[in-house]
């Protein structure tokens, strides 16, 4: 299974994302989205689960839930579940009690990744708006053969410098 995880597209949809999520199993926008479109084109893709971010103040986004469980179902090594949430700095739960595998997060826009006492944290990175000098990602996230989690960050090369 292969999970394509983005985060702070403020609005902005780049073909390079479509082309970077193809193939996916599952999409999950981790806040920020900007315009519900966004989540409608992604759906395209694939089936897309969505968190509201901070600037997902109006509008249909402003009901997208602020944080969100996602299930994952693997026949051969059981189910997993993944919290969602946009802003890392208000989690308040420990991910490790409540057994979850990862926290997807974003609006840093600095993607990164680590493991802390088992429970994998993915920061996908930004890519709507190019931020400073911050790289234009998105992330995928694949269980292999043995069940583990392997998150990997996609640079995205950018026909446009928006």
């Amino acid at each position: 299974m292969k999970l394509g995880i983005v985060s702070d597209t403020h609005g902005l949809l780049r073909p390079e994302v479509l082309s970077a999520l193809k193939g996916v199993d599952q999409i999950l926008h981790v806040g920020d989205v900007g315009k519900i479109s966004i989540l409608d084109e992604l759906a395209k893709i694939a089936p897309v689960t969505a968190v509201r971010g901070n600037v997902d103040r109006e509008g249909a986004c402003s009901k997208l839930p602020e944080t969100e469980v996602a299930l994952l179902e693997d026949s051969v090594h059981g189910s997993r579940y993944i919290y969602m949430l946009h802003d890392l700095k208000t989690l308040h739960l420990d991910p490790a009690a409540g057994k979850f595998a990862a926290v997807l997060h974003g609006h840093t826009h600095v993607p990164n990744f680590y493991t802390k006492k088992g429970v994998l944290y993915f920061n996908p990175g930004s890519c709507g708006p190019r931020r400073f000098e911050l790289p234009v990602t998105v992330g995928l996230l694949t269980i292999d053969a043995h069940g583990d989690l392997k998150p990997e960050i996609v640079h995205l090369p950018l026909a446009s410098r928006a």
